[in-house]
């Protein structure tokens, strides 16, 4: 009897358990209609790399859209001799020849795809199925709203709000995503304050999306242009321009984009890839790798490659060039004389690698080529006539970028806030000149209600097409599948979110590379057999300046108790000067940005030739941001150039002052004197 009662007991628990799991896989079905690999659909690229390629598997839903699959996924692979798989999606390649189908189920739905290899050091096809079920993005597309398609073009800023800093999610904010189903927001330094709060907004925003993931943007750059408050504060292009190593910048992009991912942000609108070959630039400067063509390509490759490793979308910035102009595109409208033959050889050519490398996406410029299009306009600012900004020609984001350099990638506008475009172009015009000019996403739009009826009303009347939007949407879903920002099945909570990112943001590892780009980035321009100092212990020295003086002079005390430091923004007194003079060094750091700063007439570089000629202790000058300040005052006995203001790069730079680091930079631009001749080439640099 007690046997058959526990039998009947199992047997009733069987059947409980069975008809618990019946529910669990019918629950996908009314919602679901089927399961891809991502892989499979056309519009989506992912190349192998290190004998891995990962995969992810889709949901598609009766409506239309789509969403990342998580939950009861089996992986399996046919041939195991050729490739395995793990349970996230993770093919592994053996080197070995042959075929095999990876597939993926989740209990209902299942969907395969091959990959043939033809050994280790062979081809390896990923060879795509051209079924319709494949056209996820056409799918969707059609299923989507006038309203919809425009909104994914749209991606605001919030920094503000009612007078306040956005550090959390604002109500009146998440109606706006929700109403205008934008498709991504850009965060600046005024929102991401800390790690946690930071993660906590972030996440919000996604938790405001309707359908599909928001790219979550931010200018996370380096150097002189680092939004994060929390984490690396990588030294700069430039800096990695000195360091000459594509090893280095591939690590920098790398920990700047697991930093991003960590905190949720998906898009960083970085590298910047323009050639800096105006020394009068007032900027671009330091935010680029240097004035070589060759060397902004290589080092910008490899920063793209180490940000698109970590799962990233980069951006290159700002095409079709923004480094030789004299004029800041934040202030006014800059020119670029140059015809095409000449830009490809410089302006174009490390945008051209960047794409033949497959970058996720381009910034454009708000700069004239008039020599590429002479197309005028009037502006609205004082009625004159003014050439066309790249940002809305057709002949540079069409006929130049996508059928000339063959770009299949999202293209962005630059921030259409800024006084080029924003002075002489009322906001609503300028975006519909943006979209009708092949602009993928409007950055920044002035307006968010005034811009998206704007956008409604030319689709509805014909000055826009509806095919121009629908062309701009694939490519914004296209980039959202590669790189994986979507909704997905099941999000991790947001505690987890926060621990991994307080793991990941501003780790050991990242800042040592941070260290070694520092390291590796002090250039020794000029040595009047000065440096290193070896002080004796009753030496004095002197430590001056104004701008970041408190950085330097603290670096310097680390080394040296004997400091004595005088903030001076302008030529001593005679009385300061007799203090001066009791120095047995004068450490002087100058900080410029612009021709004026530099000028000898300025108060700064009179100060610094004031020290050079009335003074008989060696003066050791420092170029904190621009490596040209030695043009002002080339009498001076050594030189040294740090190229930003990050603490990484005061302590490298004081560390190379007294000899712990060996300096080993080299120039990344040429310096001229103040008539024009050459003071320093192009790769110049001293070591000890």
């Amino acid at each position: 009897m007690g046997r058959y009662v526990k039998k009947s007991m199992i047997t009733m628990i069987a059947l409980v358990l069975l008809i618990m799991q019946i529910p669990v896989q019918g629950e996908a079905a009314p919602n679901i209609k089927d399961l891809v690999i991502d892989l499979n659909i056309p519009q989506v690229n992912r190349k192998v790399k290190n004998q891995s390629i990962q995969l992810k598997a889709l949901q598609v839903l009766k409506d239309g859209h789509f969403q990342l699959a998580a939950e009861n996924l089996t992986w399996s692979s046919s041939n195991k001799n050729v490739a395995t798989v793990n349970e996230k999606g993770e093919v592994t390649l053996t080197g070995h020849k042959g075929k095999t189908y990876i597939k993926v189920r989740d209990g209902h739905f299942s969907d395969r795809i091959a990959i043939q290899c033809k050994g280790r050091d062979g081809e390896i096809h990923i060879n795509k199925s051209k079924q319709e079920r494949y056209n996820l993005i056409g799918h969707a597309i059609s299923s989507m709203s006038l309203e919809e398609k425009v909104g994914q073009m749209l991606m605001p800023d919030f920094r503000t709000w009612k007078g306040k800093n956005v550090t959390e999610m604002q109500p009146e904010i998440e109606e706006l995503v929700k109403e205008y189903h934008l498709g991504g927001v850009i965060l600046f330094r005024e929102n991401v304050v800390t790690t946690e709060q930071t993660t906590e907004l972030v996440s919000a925003y996604q938790d405001a999306a309707e359908k599909y993931g928001l790219l979550m943007t931010i200018d996370q750059e380096g150097g002189i242009v680092t939004r994060l408050q929390s984490g690396t504060d990588m030294p700069g292009n430039m800096a990695l321009g000195a360091a000459r190593s594509e090893t280095l910048s591939q690590q920098v992009g790398k920990a700047i984009g697991e930093e991003l991912s960590a905190l949720g942000i998906n898009m960083n609108l970085a590298p910047v890839l323009d050639v800096n070959n105006n020394p009068d630039n007032p900027v671009i400067g330091v935010r680029s790798f240097g004035e070589s063509p060759e060397l902004v390509a290589q080092m910008g490759n490899a920063y793209i490659g180490g940000l698109q490793e970590s799962g990233i979308a980069a951006t290159a910035k700002h095409f079709p060039g923004h480094g030789d102009t004299a004029v800041d595109s934040h202030l006014g409208l800059p020119e670029v004389p140059h015809d095409l033959d000449r830009l490809k050889q410089v302006e174009l050519y490390p945008f051209q690698q960047a794409m033949n490398a497959g970058i996720d996406a381009i910034m454009t410029a708000h700069v004239t080529f008039p020599k590429i299009d002479s197309t005028k306009a009037s502006s609205q600012k004082d009625g004159t006539e003014i050439s066309i900004p790249a940002t809305l020609s057709s002949k540079v984001l069409t006929g130049l970028m996508r059928e000339e350099m063959d770009f299949e990638g999202v293209i962005i506008t630059d921030a259409m806030n800024m006084q080029a475009i924003s002075d002489h172009f009322g906001p609503v015009d300028a975006a519909i000149r943006a979209v009708k000019a092949g602009t993928d996403i409007v950055l920044m739009p002035v307006g968010i209600k005034e811009v998206a009826n704007g956008l409604y009303e030319a689709i509805r009347s014909g000055e826009i097409t509806e095919d121009r939007i629908e062309q701009s949407v694939e490519r914004i879903l296209a980039l959202k599948i590669n790189r994986g920002i979507l909704k997905s099945e099941s999000e991790a909570s947001l505690e987890e979110k926060v621990s991994n990112a307080l793991m990941t943001v501003g780790s050991p590892e990242h800042k040592q590379v941070e260290k070694e780009v520092a390291n590796k980035s002090i250039t020794l321009i000029k040595n009047e057999e000065v440096l290193p100092l070896r002080p004796a212990p009753s030496d004095k020295i002197a430590v001056i300046g104004n701008s970041y003086l408190a950085d330097l002079a603290s670096q310097v005390a680390h080394h040296h108790d004997n400091v004595m430091v005088i903030n001076a923004t302008k030529p001593l007194t005679e009385a300061e000067l007799s203090k001066i003079k009791q120095a047995n060094y004068i450490i002087l750091g100058t900080s410029t940005s612009s021709v004026a700063g530099r000028s000898a007439n300025s108060d700064q570089m009179k100060l610094a030739n004031q020290l050079i000629d009335q003074t008989n202790a060696p003066v050791i000058a420092v170029g904190i941001r621009n490596p040209y300040d030695i043009m002002a005052y080339p009498g001076v006995d050594a030189y040294l150039v740090q190229y930003g203001f990050r603490p990484s790069s005061f302590k490298a730079m004081a560390d190379t002052i007294f000899g712990e680091n060996q300096p080993s930079g080299k120039l990344p631009v040429t310096i001229f004197s103040q008539t024009g001749d050459k003071l320093f080439s192009f790769g110049h640099g001293l070591s000890y």
